[in-house]
């Protein structure tokens, strides 16, 4: 502040995103550094680089409280389709920093090119002025070396032609920018002549209003309070889907409403479950819902992919954060977690009423067999919040998953397909209890494996497979059945026998 005192330059305390965890709320974080800055004499406050709104509101509203004169500009960083790397939408974001009343400024930065971010900011509109920070167009790695080979000249035209256009009263520049963009920006916009704001009248999405109106059989069953059956069967290791498809049409003709495919169990590489989905679904007219995982697949890949699936008239997915690769691969295969389920599921509500011209209807994973289900009931309901319709629950094995079971249906709004598995023998049983995460079998049902042959084995399954849907069905909007080691003939036993 002293340094710029001369010049008569405002100075501004910088805040980066801020780590949201269950432990420490990003708002916390926010607030104990703006604080600290509050302390040293800053009154201006630049939230910058943002690709969430969490905890944002809460510190802005401490720093009013403490300072009260403070100046405070929020800026996130956006891709050129309009969405932050954690799938929210730059037109949302906005909306809610102008609907705050505590926000002064509020813009883009980072991430997106000149032209780029002309035209998002063009869309934001809005009551609050405007900021863009674009970098100077898109780096090129060399070596060790990460440049921006965006010129000047070019920066500043296109800046300045969305000041002129009157959109944005405050312009500057992010990552690459140097000195001689800044200068010839000042340029650009000392030669324009002043201009009123103007209204933009563009808007960002085509899509105004989404209709359900083609529900498939599923969705119709399900919403009419009909009890429901969805069988997942695990897609094959290899590229042949000649026997995958004979035993989905069995399992049709048993009477199963829908089939769900796992996108790479305990995160070992299958056919992909979307592909498989729009296959199934086109060739037998099966509903399907494939699980999509946030492992390994980013922002633009989600988008694609579903994209992708509702051209193929597949309109339900299940959403789950995913398995992490085993530690001894990561030397040669990364994983990549952009975000988790929740966010995830945000980022395809969002997309519901952006570029989608069909409706996705979300689901989500619900482990019963969690150490602590308060937990994970927080995060079912935040996952409602975030447009999961339905939950598809982990097995109910034991007494205390049935008991969380209850607890599920008194406390959450969407539909629930409780989880069915049919252990099929002793030596699985012990498998899935100390090698599955959100598995667990009860020690007397192990017991009753003990010394069991195929056969028995199996006829127990059935057995046990029906008295648990049974206790369940009170709780449950239908039957989630999963297929070990795609044995359909038993799954088929089992519905017969219900």
């Amino acid at each position: 502040v002293q340094a710029a005192e001369e010049t008569g330059g405002a100075v501004f305390a910088d805040l980066g995103p801020a780590p949201d965890t269950e432990a420490v709320p990003a708002g916390q974080v926010y607030t104990a550094v703006a604080k600290q800055f509050a302390a040293l004499g800053a009154r201006n406050f630049l939230f910058e680089t943002l690709s969430s709104d969490a905890g944002l509101l809460d510190a802005v509203g401490a720093i009013k409280a403490e300072v009260p004169d403070a100046f405070v500009m929020v800026s996130f960083a956006v891709l050129p389709d309009g969405y932050t790397r954690e799938g929210m939408y730059c037109k949302d974001l906005a909306r809610r920093m102008q609907e705050s009343g505590i926000v002064d400024v509020v813009g883009l930065n980072c991430v997106s090119a000149p032209g780029a971010m002309r035209t998002l900011a063009k869309q934001l509109g809005g009551t609050l002025p405007l900021s863009v920070m674009p970098n100077a167009g898109y780096p090129v790695v060399t070596r060790t070396q990460v440049k921006y080979q965006g010129r000047p000249e070019y920066f500043a035209r296109e800046l300045g032609r969305l000041a002129a256009e009157g959109t944005v009263q405050i312009l500057g520049g992010c990552c690459g920018t140097t000195p001689a963009h800044i200068a010839a920006l000042r340029a650009e916009l000392d030669s324009l002549p002043v201009v009123e704001k103007t209204t933009p009248t563009e808007e960002f999405s085509t899509v105004k209003e989404q209709t359900v109106e083609n529900e498939d059989a599923f969705l119709r069953k399900l919403n009419a309070g009909e009890k429901v059956i969805a069988i997942e069967l695990d897609s094959p290791r290899n590229a042949d889907l000649t026997g995958y498809l004979e035993g989905a049409k069995k399992l049709q003709a048993a009477g199963a409403d829908l089939l769900t495919i796992a996108d790479c169990p305990i995160a070992q590489a299958r056919m992909d479950s979307s592909l498989v989905a729009c296959r199934v679904h086109r060739e037998l007219g099966l509903c399907t819902l494939p699980h999509m995982t946030c492992r390994d697949r980013n922002l633009n890949a989600t988008k694609a992919l579903l994209l992708g699936l509702s051209m193929e008239g597949v309109h339900n997915v299940l959403l789950v954060t995913g398995d992490p690769i085993p530690t001894e691969e990561r030397d040669e295969v990364k994983s990549v977690f952009n975000f988790n389920s929740r966010k995830l599921a945000r980022y395809v509500t969002s997309l519901n009423s952006t570029v989608l011209t069909s409706p996705f209807r979300v689901f989500g994973a619900l482990d019963l067999n969690a150490k602590n289900f308060d937990i994970e009931l927080r995060r079912a309901q935040e996952k409602e919040e975030n447009g999961v319709v339905g939950f598809l629950t982990q097995p109910v094995l034991s007494a205390e998953a049935l008991e969380n079971l209850k607890r599920a249906r008194e406390t959450l709004q969407g539909k629930l397909l409780g989880g069915i598995f049919p252990v099929v023998s002793h030596r699985n049983a012990c498998f899935l209890n100390n090698e599955i995460s959100g598995m667990r079998v009860c020690d007397e049902i192990i017991d009753l494996y003990a010394g069991k042959d195929r056969d028995e084995a199996e006829a127990l399954a059935v057995t046990i497979s029906t008295r648990i849907a049974q206790e369940i069905t009170p709780y449950t909007d239908g039957l989630y059945i999963m297929t070990p080691f795609r044995r359909v003939e038993l799954i088929k036993k089992i519905i017969e026998a219900l």
